[in-house]
């Protein structure tokens, strides 16, 4: 009998446990995999801004079920039916960009879960997710596994942040420094605004949201947890290519 995967992400959160993460821009499986097991917490599979689509998606999926390690999925954009088809590839956490109101994040919440709770289609007898209709009661239990992160990152979202806090079914809130600090003015400088941040991070400690973020630097990073972060992305994929390509052509050629 095939059992319901366990997530270990978001057992980690629910306790408290520092959770630290890789973004991954680049689509490629091999890179996921490669990467799946130099012990990196959790993979953000980014498919609002890297060249993903649902196979690509899936392959990744596949590449890193075998490590330690938990993926995240962000799709294109928090729309119910994305997340379906997401959910259905086998996916357990997502991370749903651009949620700026109560009313959104509620939309979330039923758009991972299946009715009467929720809005959720039936798929999983021929996904992915419920193994072809190999484990018993998927419809039943899928919800406790499925851990739902949204993304707060415009200047309407931190107006609304405490009501999107508040909404049950949420189990962590993601603060996006890059299109938040553009959202306030401060493009590609989100040093600007780690004020907002910080009192972003104190509303979802209070409604006992875990918290996330992303910082490429290990002071931000430290910093984050400081201020009650649970999960940050610390290194991103491409970014880690880039640089060791650089310095290793620059001892060549100066």
């Amino acid at each position: 009998m095939t059992s319901l995967p366990h997530n270990a992400f978001k057992q980690a959160i629910k306790e408290g446990k520092p959770q630290y993460g890789l973004w991954m821009a680049s689509a490629s499986p091999t890179i996921a995999e490669i990467s799946a097991d130099a012990g990196y917490d959790w993979m953000l599979v980014d498919g609002e801004h890297g060249p993903y689509d649902l196979n690509t998606i899936l392959d990744v999926l596949r590449a890193v079920a075998p490590y330690d390690t938990t993926p995240i999925v962000r799709p294109a954009a928090a729309d119910p039916v994305l997340i379906k088809q997401v959910l259905d590839l086998g996916a357990q956490t997502l991370l749903l960009p651009m949620v700026n109101t109560k009313d959104e994040a509620e939309l979330m919440v039923k758009a991972v879960n299946y009715a009467p709770e929720g809005i959720r289609g039936v798929g999983s007898p021929i996904a992915r997710s419920g193994r072809w209709g190999r484990i018993p009661h998927y419809m039943r239990d899928a919800k406790n596994e499925i851990c739902l992160l949204v993304q707060v990152e415009s200047q309407e979202a931190l107006d609304n942040i405490d009501g999107i806090a508040s909404v049950d079914g949420i189990d962590g809130i993601f603060i996006g420094p890059a299109d938040l600090s553009a959202s306030l003015g401060h493009p590609d400088d989100a040093a600007a605004i780690m004020d907002q941040i910080h009192h972003a991070f104190d509303v979802i400690k209070a409604h006992g949201k875990a918290i996330g973020s992303l910082a490429f630097d290990r002071p931000t990073v430290e910093k984050f947890y400081e201020w009650g972060a649970t999960f940050v992305a610390v290194a991103g994929d491409t970014d880690l290519y880039v640089r060791a390509l650089t310095n290793d052509i620059a001892q060549y050629k100066g």
